[in-house]
């Protein structure tokens, strides 16, 4: 739906210093202001999926300013997006959805400099983020190469996690997974944004990994391959998606694809699943060339990011993920 709504939005060719819009399905606008400097900007906001305020806001910032470092860059400053049932919600409740946000935004070095709210029937909140970016180090959907190696920052299952919350099925242990790994920043991007061997970066979100990585590929026009066997996945989810528990999201994801993905014959359903599985605030997707591949993997573990792995690479041919 949202692909056909954009296809019917007006032309942005009469903005020349506009670098990055909507044509290739990137993570963030991009706006240059000279030779070395670019703005970037952004919005992400959505409803709860944990049950701690906390641990919402945590999670809801973290994953605004994950737009900012997949395309490469540092954030500046955030704006607050706030909307909540003012005659239904505690205003320490409230208070503590925002403090979680303005926690993340100080390990990220920024202020929440603003916002906006509203009174809505149901609890909204995320951030506006600002960043900078030199031009000629946007991280793009559209400019991986054939050869490069795909890299995963973080294991799949965080929306897998949250629909056992619902169920009543998750553990605490699998709960401390969810909430850390949903709200472990993806800062390491600002270093791979200034790799040259780092050709392609977003972030897998709401349209899981193989929705994210056909954007790289559709927007690059290669093809991709992915080793289901060197996916990391989160240990309970893995466990949780077996016994049948995942999100209707992942189905919608599934049809949304366009049958650009081959998976298979011998694939269950569950492994399907964890493939599409729409993760909140989950980890960068790197395309970089060969020889980079070590120090990518080097950065990314020096910033914690402890399951990050190579899953694939890209390949010559037209845009399609065949899964082996």
């Amino acid at each position: 739906m949202l692909q056909e709504i954009l296809a019917k939005a007006a032309p942005l060719g009469a903005f020349p210093d506009l670098l990055v819009g909507t044509e290739t399905s990137d993570d963030a606008a991009v706006y240059r202001l000279n030779d070395s400097q670019a703005i970037i900007a952004t919005t992400d906001f959505f409803m709860p999926i944990v049950d701690d305020a906390h641990d919402f806001g945590r999670i809801a910032a973290t994953n605004a300013l994950s737009d900012i470092y997949a395309m490469g860059g540092r954030p500046l400053f955030a704006l607050a997006v706030v909307g909540m049932p003012v005659d239904r919600l505690p205003v320490q409740t409230i208070r503590d959805i925002l403090a979680g946000g303005e926690l993340v935004c100080r390990a990220a070095g920024i202020p929440v400099a603003g916002g906006h709210s509203i009174d809505t029937s149901e609890p909204i909140y995320g951030l506006v983020g600002v960043g900078v970016v030199h031009p000629d180090r946007i991280k793009r959907n559209s400019e991986a190469q054939t050869g490069d190696v795909l890299i995963l920052g973080k294991p799949l299952g965080i929306g897998i996690l949250s629909a056992g919350l619902k169920k009543g099925e998750l553990s605490p242990e699998g709960y401390r997974d969810m909430v850390e790994t949903a709200s472990q920043l993806n800062a390491v991007g600002a270093m791979l944004g200034d790799m040259p061997g780092v050709h392609a970066m977003t972030d897998v979100t709401g349209f899981g990994l193989l929705g994210h990585l056909l954007e790289i590929v559709r927007g690059s026009q290669r093809a991709a391959r992915i080793d289901w066997n060197a996916v990391p996945v989160i240990a309970e989810a893995r466990r949780l998606v077996q016994r049948g528990v995942t999100t209707g999201a992942a189905g919608r994801n599934w049809a949304s694809y366009g049958g650009d993905v081959d998976l298979p014959q011998s694939c269950p359903d569950w492994q399907r699943n964890v493939l599409c599985d729409p993760q909140t605030s989950g980890g960068l997707l790197v395309a970089c060339d060969v020889e980079s591949e070590a120090a990518v993997l080097a950065a990314f573990r020096a910033q914690g990011f402890a399951a990050a792995a190579a899953i694939g690479e890209l390949t010559a041919g037209s845009p399609r993920v065949l899964v082996v």
